[in-house]
């Protein structure tokens, strides 16, 4: 197992994947997917979560294996391969743990399923949530973080979908567990997530449609920026 040599105090950085947003048909999908992630874990992001929910278990466990290949080639990268809701395919693909949804299997069911497969490492376990009461649950059964969200509007084709809002993300941040914040969330308001006291930040364009490199500098420089000080969400620039 690779040691994490990070600061405990850095900004973690979550890549959620989404081949279907890249242009072209499956096969250009998929490589320009694959590109992605191994940008994503040279730059060093944190964690990425393959979630490419219309995929067969079958042809999920092939892509999740050349993701967890891609990763490993190089034993000094500490990126985290989480699976969405699929235990059992991170299991059999070697991932480190699996993400799973606000109304899934709780993490201590995820972890208990882990320890009897015989896997030597310990689960990293993540769990979308919605409500600072649903943050508060992962916590009590175990996860190691959560991701909350969407914080800002998001406008998929015709349909929008309502935001938590930065006030909702201080108030789950409050919760003993850390709190990665997704949805609508640029290079232009993450500032303000980290304000509001989020751990980390989440998406899938945020990194998809970017340069990694640029994207994850940026990130890092915000958090060096806003520091490890408490939130303050009534002065961005405090």
């Amino acid at each position: 197992m690779t040691e994490d040599c990070r600061p405990k105090t850095a900004l973690l950085l979550y890549y959620i994947t989404d081949r279907s947003q890249f242009p072209g048909d499956e096969d250009s999908r998929r490589s320009q997917l694959l590109a992605t992630v191994t940008q994503a874990a040279r730059c060093g992001v944190d964690y990425i979560q393959l979630r490419e929910k219309d995929l067969s278990t079958h042809d999920l466990e092939t892509l999740a294996h050349e993701v967890v290949q891609l990763k490993t080639e190089n034993n000094k990268l500490n990126t985290g391969v989480l699976i969405n809701t699929r235990t059992d395919v991170a299991l059999a693909c070697g991932a480190n743990g699996v993400h799973l949804r606000s109304d899934d299997i709780s993490p201590a069911e995820a972890r208990t399923i882990w320890s009897l497969s015989g896997a030597v490492t310990r689960a990293t376990i993540g769990v979308s949530c919605h409500t600072r009461a649903e943050v508060a649950r992962a916590a009590e059964e175990g996860a190691d973080f959560a991701v909350f969200g969407p914080v800002f509007e998001k406008v998929t084709g015709k349909s929008r979908t309502r935001p938590t809002g930065l006030e909702a993300l201080h108030e789950a941040c409050q919760e003993k567990i850390p709190v990665i914040a997704l949805g609508g969330v640029t290079l232009e308001n993450a500032e303000a997530c980290i304000r509001a006291g989020s751990t980390g930040i989440a998406g899938i364009r945020l990194f998809q449609e970017h340069e990694m490199d640029k994207v994850v500098g940026a990130l890092r420089r915000l958090k060096a920026v806003v520091g490890p000080q408490a939130s303050d969400l009534s002065n961005p620039r405090a």
